[in-house]
């Protein structure tokens, strides 16, 4: 597999944390690509997977890379988790041979967990103050972009956290996505990533409804998505997504059960705040019916089954 081309910008990050090795746990579809990504900007990286063979194939020919038997081999004082979601990340901190109990080991104070996973802002910043009581500094960082935004260290990056976590850990982030922002506090940046999963499932509800009704009045689709794309509804959704309307591919990409899982926390959000999320509302219900008639794993466009 290439490797994606170090940036000037992600080389200098990197020299600022010179001699730091990075933990990271989680090497799935989304987690393999920003490993990848750290290990081209030059960092040395310890990976942990619970399938250790996922593992061993981003360290495959890396010699800065070292795959460890337990989560708490990888306990290095920055470690980025990219797992699905906030209970699987307590796991791995919390387990016997988690990282709570490998930096205890090594001797390690401060370290800094970065959650690049999309979980619950309200639930992560609480963790949080639980863990600063133990020493432990969190920076949630969730991302977008999608698979391929990860292999090509394109991702959008939000992050959440103290002003010096968030710098400590720039040069990693740095090398993962080409926008990165630091939104305020721990849980900012999870809260960010909720706006966007908002905006997401929405627009491609939207796009569902109109390519139904496209297809339903008789008109060229490829022509419609074309025209569509070039004036005012054109999105990044709408450029990434019209291949799978056009052959009806749905498999693989980001799923609907995480999809439902994110408008969900935009929900919560919304009753926390005293937002109308009705829209919000629509677009869950519609996920909920792709998860029971049992098309979660799709792509989330694939919501369109549940509007023709």
């Amino acid at each position: 597999m290439s490797r994606p081309r170090t940036s000037s910008a992600r080389a200098t990050g990197g020299s600022r944390m010179q001699g730091t090795t990075i933990g990271f746990v989680g090497t799935g579809p989304m987690g393999a690509p920003m490993a990848r990504n750290v290990l081209a900007a030059g960092f040395d990286v310890a990976l942990w997977n619970r399938t250790a063979a996922k593992a061993e194939a981003v360290a495959e020919g890396e010699a800065r890379a070292t795959v460890a038997a337990t989560p708490a081999e990888v306990a290095r004082p920055v470690v980025v988790v990219m797992l699905p979601d906030l209970p699987q990340v307590r796991d791995v901190v919390d387990r016997p041979d988690g990282l709570r109990e490998g930096w205890h080991a090594a001797g390690t104070t401060d370290p800094v967990l970065v959650v690049m996973s999309t979980v619950s802002p309200v639930e992560v910043k609480a963790w949080a103050e639980e863990l600063a009581a133990d020493g432990i500094r969190l920076v949630d960082a969730p991302v977008s972009g999608g698979v391929e935004g990860a292999a090509a260290g394109s991702l959008s990056i939000m992050a959440g956290g103290a002003d010096d976590d968030v710098a400590t850990v720039r040069p990693v982030l740095e090398a993962m996505g080409s926008t990165v922002r630091h939104l305020g506090p721990v849980g900012a940046g999870s809260l960010t990533k909720t706006c966007n999963q908002i905006v997401v499932g929405g627009t491609l509800n939207a796009l569902a409804e109109a390519v139904a009704i496209a297809q339903a009045g008789g008109l060229d689709l490829a022509t419609v998505l074309e025209v569509l794309g070039a004036g005012l509804a054109g999105s990044q959704l709408l450029t990434d997504k019209s291949r799978r309307y056009l052959t009806g591919d749905y498999a693989h990409g980001g799923a609907c059960r995480t999809q439902l899982k994110d408008l969900e926390f935009g929900l919560a959000a919304g009753r926390q705040l005293g937002v109308d999320t009705a829209l919000t509302q629509v677009a869950r219900d519609r996920y909920q019916q792709m998860v029971d008639r049992g098309d979660a794993e799709l792509d989330h466009s694939a919501v369109i089954r549940v509007v023709v």
